[in-house]
């Protein structure tokens, strides 16, 4: 693991509530559920009704919205383009690989997690007889700038072409400062420019204007912080600021998708009033 300024090892805890949750909606698979995730579903219950109740919305609205959205702009991806490879980083107990590789069955599909994470995921799709040559799970460390897990070498390593490629980092970024995800950001999209075409997919959450929601958020994200030995963020606070700093990083094109213009198109939950995700839709 390399030491930045920002350590992510800590992140794993939350993939296991995050895949809790996939797994209650009807999103994952019995593989991927872990008696920990089930156990974080139940704490988090009461917590994410008061949520909803106060501001019309809760992490397991924010999360829903997001992993659909994405999944439509990847299906779109791949109808459309015609691209047939997909790395998912940070992938945790995210069955979106199972998912696609049902739907898409020529499709080359990689996961890439931690060592630790990455070898969990790998065992319980191994166990279902799930991996394959067209569906690998391998390490990653986004903060590595040398070595085996470097980001760079790891989209080399596992495509073994110039074609482009699908990136997708869901529920990853915002445990970082702007300022370490945005080396990150600037990587893939020179990584990304030697396979033109390519697509990058993430989410990002905005700073509540509301003084009140503002305080209250930042304190749960320090203590989510401390949960997670990371530093959580909030990047932007508007979808122009979002847009602007993507094509900063390298980025030939940057979409910002609010939630709301998916209402009644995509079955996706409803925000009351704004919703504080968007999705980000980068290409190179």
């Amino acid at each position: 693991m390399s030491r930045k300024p920002t350590d992510s090892s800590g992140i794993s805890f939350t993939a296991l509530y995050t895949g809790a949750i996939w797994h209650r909606y009807g999103l994952s698979d019995d593989t991927l559920a872990t008696e920990k995730g089930r156990w974080l579903y139940r704490l988090m219950t009461p917590f994410e009704a008061a949520s909803k109740a106060a501001i019309g919305g809760n992490i397991r609205t924010f999360l829903l919205q997001r992993h659909l959205i994405i999944d439509h702009l990847i299906d779109q991806a791949i109808r459309d383009k015609g691209i047939t490879q997909v790395l998912e980083i940070a992938c945790g107990m995210s069955p979106r690989g199972i998912r696609l590789r049902q739907k898409h069955p020529l499709l080359h599909m990689v996961e890439a997690d931690l060592p630790d994470m990455a070898a969990r995921k790998a065992l319980r799709l191994m166990a279902t007889g799930r991996l394959g040559d067209h569906h690998q799970v391998t390490p990653i460390d986004i903060l590595a700038d040398h070595g085996e897990y470097q980001l760079e070498k790891v989209i080399d390593r596992v495509f073994e072409n110039n074609e482009p490629v699908i990136i997708v980092t869901e529920g990853l970024t915002s445990y970082f400062s702007l300022e370490t995800i945005t080396e990150f950001w600037r990587r893939l999209a020179a990584a990304m420019a030697k396979r033109p075409g390519s697509v990058y997919l993430s989410e990002s959450y905005y700073q509540p204007s509301q003084p009140v929601l503002n305080t209250t958020l930042k304190a749960l994200g320090g203590v989510l912080g401390a949960v997670t030995r990371s530093e959580v963020s909030f990047h932007f606070q508007t979808d122009a600021q979002a847009r602007e700093h993507f094509l900063s990083c390298g980025f030939a094109s940057a979409t910002v998708h609010d939630p709301r213009s998916w209402y009644g198109i995509l079955p996706i939950p409803e925000s009351r009033g704004e919703p504080m995700v968007r999705v980000i839709e980068a290409g190179c």
